[in-house]
């Protein structure tokens, strides 16, 4: 297989408050363990800062002018109870959108099979008009109606398998039959929702688990429920919404998953992938706050999408 990585240094000048977990040396953990020899068949590629109208693909033109007057010429500016912005926020989350569509185009031209996109900050909270947790805007979401726009994919898949559940991206898909959210998410947890009941035009596919639920609850979640609709999907790319944060070291929550799980997890995807939608796989860094646990997760990830 071949992978692309993106990422761009923009991204470490995003600044947030001390003790804020969705910090810097997130990213500085992945460049370390990126550097191992596993790792020199990567093609490493500079996320793009993208045009502010690509955010438009997923929000309205009144909710990017909002973010875009928030962010501040000097110091920190609070965008919600979770998220805040400083003088480079803006140029971080457009690379972050840059990178996915780059990411995009370069497994529709045929370049890579797949890619991973080590970017900073997350999206998937990021709803159609409203920043959420750590996010501003839902790179996920702007990824697949590029995919739609630009590539004339008719059906584009999105698994999201962070321990928090991607309210942004399902709200933004909720009543498009064309994109398919799935999701692996614990419940109880931030934001609320993501319940079984939560299906949007059949296109919604929740699969919450349970506080200290492990990795045979995980996998059976996907068997059981993820993969069969995936499946089913058939779908032209698969984009993966890729938070680490269901590690068991990770202080944000209480799933105790290992590295294993998500190769494991990648593996199942990419054997999908290769039956319907031509090994096209799209990876986005989302969460993951301990350091250990995000470099050994996003490695067996990375791994495994080298391998195929």
């Amino acid at each position: 297989m071949t992978t692309f990585f993106y990422s761009n240094p923009i991204c470490l000048e995003h600044e947030v408050p001390a003790g804020h977990p969705e910090r810097p040396d997130r990213l500085r953990a992945l460049e370390a363990v990126f550097e191992h020899e596993h790792f020199s068949s990567l093609v490493r590629r500079e996320a793009p800062i993208a045009a502010a109208e690509t955010v438009l693909l997923a929000h309205p033109e009144s909710y990017l002018e909002r973010i875009r007057s928030t962010v501040p010429e000097s110091g920190m500016a609070r965008i919600d109870d979770d998220t805040v912005a400083g003088p480079r926020a803006m140029d971080a989350a457009l690379s972050s959108v840059g990178g996915a569509l780059k990411a995009v185009d370069a497994v529709f031209a045929g370049e890579a099979d797949n890619a991973f996109v080590a970017t900073r900050p997350p999206g998937h909270h990021a709803e159609k008009n409203k920043s959420m947790g750590f996010c501003l805007f839902n790179q996920a979401a702007i990824a697949a109606r590029h995919a739609q726009k630009v590539h004339g994919a008719e059906r584009v898949a999105i698994i999201d398998w962070d321990v928090h559940h991607g309210n942004g991206t399902q709200d933004i898909f909720y009543d498009d039959a064309s994109v398919v959210y799935l999701s692996t998410h614990q419940m109880p947890l931030y934001p609320g929702t993501g319940a079984l009941n939560e299906t949007g035009k059949g296109n919604i596919f929740n699969a919450p688990l349970s506080t200290n639920d492990g990795s045979e609850h995980f996998r059976e979640a996907f068997r059981s429920r993820i993969l069969p609709a995936l499946e089913e999907a058939r779908a032209d790319l698969i984009i993966i919404s890729a938070g680490f944060d269901a590690h068991h070291r990770d202080p944000l929550a209480e799933i105790n998953l290992t590295a294993d799980d998500f190769d494991w997890a990648t593996g199942k995807v990419m054997e999908i992938a290769g039956r319907t939608s031509g090994n096209r796989v799209v990876s986005l860094l989302e969460g993951g706050y301990d350091l250990v646990g995000l470099a050994e997760s996003a490695a067996a990830h990375v791994m495994r999408l080298q391998r195929g």
